[in-house]
């Protein structure tokens, strides 16, 4: 097997594909999931793929500018990983194409919708796209005309479309940019005969390319989208205000450097070359794909047949057995600790406890920290509403969350204008704990209140995330949880904890105790296993200590979503390590961890993965589990998952994504699905 890093690691960018390559398994899956849902992936693909090319690739692109002495004292190829990226994600587009055009087309066409090209318009869908073309985009086209002769550069927006026009009369090169960001791009030509007609808004254009041109010479039309750069490089060193020189250079996010240019591989070669010098673009960065881009647009596809059987099934919320039913949410937290799992339940749990302290006169402060900030919201709207009534509310909002940074900034601002204190993000650290508190005068004693999740602080994504959140009163916990406020607050420098696990102070620390105890019991003949579920597995140091566990005999079990450096199964270094990913309907998204402990089991959840940014560069906060009945709750869930045998595949030295095989005469447990029955059953 060939590696990019040293001490049995695999390159984590490499890795991250064969994530992406289990989203493209479920636009696969014909038995379990309805056509609709299929073509979602598509687009979860599409939209993880451009995100991983402006992002990763654009970073492996920068380490290419370092001095080579330094790149081969750090054990850098960038060169050598770019080309094995590239090759692998030809593979996967071929077979994206293949997905589309031989699967999802056809089975579209069962159901009486059809995608109409350009070239198959009858008379009457011609008329139509004519009309169309004139009410909706001809007086607002971006066109322009580029002599290569005279003309050396030409500046295309990051992620827009545009069709790349040739002439046969000249060398000229001609552009348009597809205006998808004020029309839909998907357009209806209407029912004939039980069919339903859609078409591209790009075939649309297509069709009017002689008229916005003018030109009997065109000889070549073909859709191209160029990414940049997306991230920042903003200096970090300390002065001036992150959030503020953040805002300013947002702007930067159009104009990044170009990380990969995909184009229709029906252009012809000379054309290409024409194309890649005025875009000033090495070969390495030209990745031909099919007719059409975008597909992240197949989120919003159409349906006018209304059909159900072409979507997932709609599951109702589960109604939580204490808080559905509490008028007084603070009574029902003192007097036990709850625990809320979305997307099963609603995330209206966590609105009503802040709605409930924004309306409380008992209530004199709210403490919390905002990631992703939703736009105008429950949650939001209650906190403005807090302010309002006189609550001390302070709000600490991460600046730095990549594609949020804009919105958050400018909620902020809101937030601020209505007289909350808000702290934005410190110069190299990211805040990346899921946290809420609520402080309430009890009998003239201040009362602390709790909230900590492993999902942000958004009701819309909650509705596809799979969460777990903590409601608790507990004294230890809730004071300790004070103290990383104060943190954020400026007030202290290191919180003192012995219950929470808090980055960049003890987390590391704990889990690294905690393993080396199940190591020394292994060692000693005793039964010994850690269980855990994470986002990404990359910590190096971590991946030696569960290789040393593994080899002492420490039975370890990972589900691990995204990407992983460690290679599990591979004997003499890591045979008592088995892991499996789960992609399924939902995004996996919580933490948990279980270690035996003797016997004595400890379980953790919360914002962190076993990556060095959670456990060193970001502030995270992850809860034990202490109240005997969510402790059951919460592992039955992790078993439920543990056991998956439909969406869960296997990780292993090949990275082959094999799914997990239903053995005779075993239950199909399809986890996702499982655990919602199980918490409709456990809530009834």
């Amino acid at each position: 097997m060939e590696n990019d890093l040293a001490d049995n690691l695999i390159h984590r960018d490499l890795n991250w594909l064969s994530f992406n390559a289990r989203v493209l398994q479920e636009a696969q899956d014909k038995e379990n999931n309805p056509l609709y849902e299929r073509m979602k992936f598509l687009a979860i693909y599409s939209s993880n793929l451009d995100e991983y090319f402006r992002v990763r690739v654009s970073q492996l692109r920068q380490m290419k500018r370092v001095e080579k002495s330094i790149r081969k004292k750090l054990a850098l190829k960038p060169n050598r990983t770019v080309k094995q990226i590239l090759a692998i994600v030809k593979e996967q587009q071929e077979a994206f194409g293949k997905i589309y055009n031989e699967e999802i087309l056809p089975e579209l066409a069962k159901n009486n919708i059809v995608l109409v090209p350009s070239e198959q318009y009858t008379n009457i869908q011609a008329q139509l796209a004519n009309i169309w073309f004139i009410a909706h985009i001809k007086n607002n086209l971006e066109t322009k005309v580029i002599d290569p002769s005279k003309e050396k550069e030409i500046f295309l927006e990051n992620q827009s479309l545009y069709l790349c026009v040739t002439f046969s009369d000249s060398k000229n090169i001609g552009f348009v940019k597809i205006p998808t960001q004020t029309n839909d791009r998907f357009v209806d030509l209407g029912k004939v005969e039980g069919t339903y007609h859609i078409t591209f808004l790009d075939d649309i254009i297509r069709y009017e390319i002689h008229n916005i041109f003018n030109s009997e010479t065109i000889d070549g039309v073909y859709e191209i989208k160029l990414s940049r750069d997306a991230e920042l490089y903003i200096d970090d060193e300390l002065g001036g205000i992150l959030a503020e020189r953040i805002y300013k250079s947002l702007e930067q996010r159009q104009e990044g450097q170009p990380t990969r240019l995909l184009y229709d591989a029906a252009m012809p070669k000379p054309v290409a070359k024409r194309l890649r010098k005025l875009l000033n673009l090495g070969k390495i960065d030209m990745m031909p794909g099919g007719r059409y881009h975008n597909f992240n647009d197949f989120f919003k596809f159409p349906d006018p047949t209304n059909n159900p059987e072409l979507h997932y099934e709609n599951k109702a919320f589960i109604k939580h057995r204490t808080l559905e039913k509490a008028p007084d949410f603070f009574k029902a937290i003192a007097e036990k600790d709850q625990l809320v799992h979305f997307p099963f339940m609603s995330f209206n749990y966590v609105e009503r406890f802040v709605e409930q302290a924004a309306a409380d006169d008992a209530v004199t402060h709210i403490k919390i920290s905002l990631y992703r900030v939703a736009d105008e919201s429950v949650l939001t709207s209650a906190l403005l509403k807090a302010i309002k009534n006189g609550k001390k509310v302070t709000i600490f909002i991460e600046a730095k969350a990549r594609f949020d940074e804009e919105n958050n900034i400018t909620w902020g601002r809101k937030f601020e204008e209505q007289g909350a204190r808000v702290i934005y993000s410190y110069p190299r650290i990211k805040v990346h704990s899921k946290i809420l508190m609520i402080i309430r005068e009890e009998q003239d004693k201040p009362v602390r209140y709790a909230y900590i999740g492993t999902g942000n602080f958004n009701g819309e994504t909650s509705k596809i995330y799979c969460d777990h959140g903590l409601f608790t009163a507990h004294k230890k916990i809730t004071k300790e949880l004070g103290r990383v406020f104060r943190v954020l607050e400026g007030e202290l420098i290191i919180p003192r904890n012995k219950h929470l696990l808090i980055s960049p102070f003890t987390t590391r620390r704990t889990f690294e105790k905690l393993i080396h105890n199940e190591i020394e019991a292994a060692q000693a003949g005793k039964k010994a296993q850690i269980t855990a579920k994470m986002n990404s597995l990359e910590d190096p140091d971590m991946i030696q200590l569960l290789y040393k566990a593994s080899q002492a005999g420490v039975q370890i079990r990972l589900i691990v979503r995204g990407f992983t450096c460690l290679i599990p199964g591979v004997k003499g270094l890591s045979e008592n390590i088995y892991m499996t990913s789960i992609v399924d309907r939902y995004l996996e998204h919580g933490r948990i961890y279980l270690f035996y402990n003797g016997g004595d089991e400890q379980m953790y959840m919360g914002s962190a993965d076993w990556m060095t940014r959670n456990l060193d560069r970001r502030i995270e906060v992850l809860t034990p589990v202490y109240d005997k009945d969510l402790f059951a709750e919460l592992k039955d869930i992790l078993v439920l998952q543990l056991a998956d045998n439909v969406k869960a595949r296997i990780q292993d030295e090949a990275e082959s994504n094999v799914y997990v095989k239903q053995k005779s005469g075993d239950k199909r447990i399809r986890s996702q699905y499982e655990i919602y029955d199980y918490l409709k059953l456990k809530n009834h």
